[in-house]
Formats: C-alpha cells, structure tokens, sequence
C-alpha cells in the first residue's frame, strides 16, 4: 500500500497538459510534476487519495530524450511554463494528441485532427503580462503565482515575455523600496500596489504600462512617471487602475489615464486596433494572424454572406473578414470591448460593421426574432464554452457554416457534439500552438450544415 512520504521508483508514461509526469504503481497512477515522459525517477510521494497519488522528483535516475535543459532559472517554481523542459516537437505532440482525445472521448466524433500548427516564436511572444506584487518584509515581489497558490515567485526576467518588460518591473522594485510603497496584503486587504499590467504593440513597439492599485491616488506619481518614461521611449501611456475589491480577478473597471493615450495602437492582418486596459487582444501576435488566417480559409467567404461575430471582444476577428463579406455583425457583452469594437472599425474605415452590446444568447435571439439571417457564425467564447440556449439559437439562425475558434478543446468537443446532433457536422479541425511552452492552445473548427445534408443523401 502506497503511502506519504514513500520513496518509489517510476517510469513516465505519459505528460498532462499541466506539466506532470503520469506513472503507475501497482495499479495506482501516480502524477510528478517536472517530470517527462521517458524519464526513470525516483520520487517522494506528498499526496495518497482513494485512486491517485502525488509525487515529487527526488532524483531523476534516467533522462527522457525528450527532456531539455530549462532556459528559465525559475520556471520550475513559478509554473507558468509546464512544457520548459521538453523539446518544442514533443510539446506540439502532446498538445495535438491531446485535442484528438478530446473530440473522440468528450465529443465522440469521428473526425480526423489537422496536424497541430506551431507558433511563430516560442520564446519572447507574450504581448502581454500581468505581474502580482507582493512583499518579502525587505524587498518587493513581482512575479508570477506558484502552483495552485498565491504565494509569488519573483521574477526578474520571464523568457515568454518581450525583454523591455523586465527593465519596466525593475523600476517598480526600485520605486518600492526607496519611497517605501505598501503592496496590497489579500489577508487584511490593505496596501496599496496590487498588480503591475504591460502590454506591447508588436508591429508599433508602444507600450502600455497599467498600474493596479488599491487607491483612487498614488504617492509620489510624477517621480514614478518620470522613471518609467526615462527607462523606455516607447512607453505611450501609463494608466492607473482602481482595484479596491476583495478579489482574485486583477484589473477593477476604473481606469485614470496618468500620462499618455488611453490606449496603443497596433496592426494585426493588416489592420490598425486601439488597444485599451480591459481589450481582449491576443497575446501571440504573430500566430493569431495565422490563427484568423485559418478561421477565414474554413469560413470560405465570396463577399456576398452575412457575417455574425459571436463574442467579438473589440472585434478583431470579425474585422479582418470584412472585406470578404457583404454584411459583419458583433455580439458582445462587455460594453468598453464594443465601443473599442466600434472605434477600431472607423480607424480602418470600415462601413459594414455593426456591433451590438448584450448577452451573447440574448443578442442572437433578437436578431433571429429580426429574421436576420447569417450565412456564417463566428464562436469565439471563453473557456467554459457555449451555453445550451445560445447553439439552440445559432441552430435556428441556421447558418451554412459556423466557425468556432477556442482555447479550451474539451469544451469545445463537447459543444460541438451538441452542435452535431442539430444537424451541424464537425468537418476540420485545427489546433494552434499559441501559448508556446504552456499547456494552452488554440483550436478552430469548421461545422457546416450543407455537408451534413450532402452526405446524408
């Protein structure tokens, strides 16, 4: 019988997407994070449940050929990157192995997976990062959350992330400790620095430095500005964001413009977008205009169709299709994101584009109420998929084609399933690797009605 703190001998069988070896002992699987598969270790178990255990590496005995020497001196503590000490070929394996799972046992459809596309860049890609400030007693912490804790590991210099980035955290550990700025404590909720936000235009190099705090003001503001802008000529705006709640989510609703534009501006497909604090953009330049390359090739649009765009965010997909269809239609509900969807519009000229500010379900109903017809949807949810009500709507749009773009495949196997049996046959799938040496990707999937109808005759 396995038990805590067992010393055990373990060959890796297999990886999950979060970075943990899968071993079996006696029957019982056994997770190790760190570990790879093929690696031989002897492990030092920490957790025993009723059908799983969980171990640490104590001494890895035989390497795994597919094992790497990490580039990250702290990408084993931070986890952040669960792939950083496995081949880049191997992590695109596992990745797309792991889609295929996902449509044959959650969605248990028959349809062959594309080979998995990989990123452009695999290391300084993130246009984006949101970095936790927290305290040692001495010096400031700014880094990124531990596994499956709120404990921050600092970070000077995270390698998925452009290097300018680390000189702008480096400002803030400075300012920290010489003004001697309280950081915000979870427990008591006081202090004041909460997180430190930066976003990077990639083809314009602006820079957005966003200051989430706990206060309305922040202290010796002129002099942080000045470092910051003396650090980095490409900084163009500083925004303070007011985060008073208790809360895990990081950026509050309040945003006060310190210096600069409310927003940067960058191109993507050939088009320009305002970049706000709350916009969604994709975080991988590069390979999100071969990921929207790849949901127009399955849109198969001629110019003539209607356009619906199903949680647009600021419109970015939707809008680089315009110019292929007659009519583009947005739903969202956050209403900063469809004002930015409305203002990225006008800055490309865009004239057939309408978006509408509402639920996602709610705003689909209405305009099949309109007997408003789509020849092609757009899905682009959040992790957690599609709701029942909103496929059931999109079904009676009835659309020759719907296009889903996810970032989680095993709910979108599950909705496509769903979509399957109204009459919707799943026919391509494609997996994007656009979080290269994490366990996230992209997948786009084409379901189209006219082929269901051709092959059932």
């Amino acid at each position: 019988m396995l038990k805590k703190n067992d010393n055990i001998n373990l060959t890796v069988k297999s990886c999950t997407l979060q970075g943990s070896g899968v071993c079996d002992y006696n029957g019982m699987t056994v997770f190790v994070r760190g570990a790879v598969t093929g690696d031989h270790i002897l492990a030092h178990i920490i957790k025993v449940k009723k059908s799983y255990a969980v171990g640490i590496i104590q001494k890895i005995t035989q390497k795994s050929p597919m094992r790497i020497k990490p580039e990250c001196p702290v990408c084993e503590k931070c986890g952040g990157c669960s792939f950083c000490q496995i081949k880049y070929k191997d992590e695109l394996s596992i990745k797309e192995q792991q889609v295929r799972d996902n449509f044959q046992r959650i969605g248990k459809l028959d349809v062959s997976v594309d080979p998995i596309i990989e990123s452009v860049s695999t290391y300084r890609y993130r246009n984006k990062a949101q970095y936790p400030v927290g305290s040692d007693g001495s010096f400031a912490q700014i880094g990124f959350y531990a596994p499956m804790t709120h404990r921050i590991i600092d970070c000077s210099d995270c390698k998925l992330q452009p290097e300018e980035f680390a000189d702008i955290t480096d400002v803030f550990r400075d300012f920290v400790r010489e003004k001697k700025i309280t950081v915000y404590n979870e427990q008591t909720g006081k202090g004041v620095l909460r997180h430190i936000y930066i976003r990077k235009a990639v083809v314009t190099n602006e820079l957005m430095v966003c200051i989430v705090a706990n206060s309305d003001t922040l202290d010796n503001k002129d002099e942080l500005l000045s470092q910051l802008l003396g650090r980095n000529g490409n900084i163009k705006s500083i925004i303070l964001n007011v985060n008073k709640k208790n809360t895990n989510v990081v950026l509050g609703q309040k945003c006060v413009t310190l210096y600069g534009n409310d927003y940067i501006t960058d191109e993507l497909c050939g088009l320009k977008f305002n970049i706000s604090p709350l916009s969604f953009y994709q975080v991988n330049h590069d390979t999100a205009e071969i990921l929207y390359n790849k949901a127009a090739e399955f849109a198969e649009l001629t110019g003539n169709e209607t356009l619906l765009d199903v949680y647009c965010g600021t419109g970015t997909i939707g809008l680089t299709m315009a110019n292929k269809v007659k009519k583009l239609i947005g739903i969202e509900i956050i209403e900063q994101a469809v004002m930015n969807a409305r203002e990225n519009a006008r800055l490309n000229s865009i004239t057939n584009a309408e978006f509408i500010c509402g639920d996602a379900s709610d705003a689909a109903e209405k305009l099949k109420n309109e007997n408003i017809h789509a020849d092609v949807v757009i899905l682009d949810p959040p992790r957690k998929g599609c709701d029942e009500k909103l496929i059931e709507t999109v079904v009676e749009i009835n659309p020759d084609r719907i296009v889903y773009v996810s970032c989680d495949s095993a709910t979108q196997a599950r909705d496509c399933a769903v979509f399957d049996s109204m009459g919707y046959k799943t026919v391509k799938v494609s997996p994007v690797d656009m979080f290269p040496r994490t366990g996230n990707s992209e997948c786009v999937v084409l379901m189209s009605k006219s082929m269901f109808k051709n092959q059932c005759k």
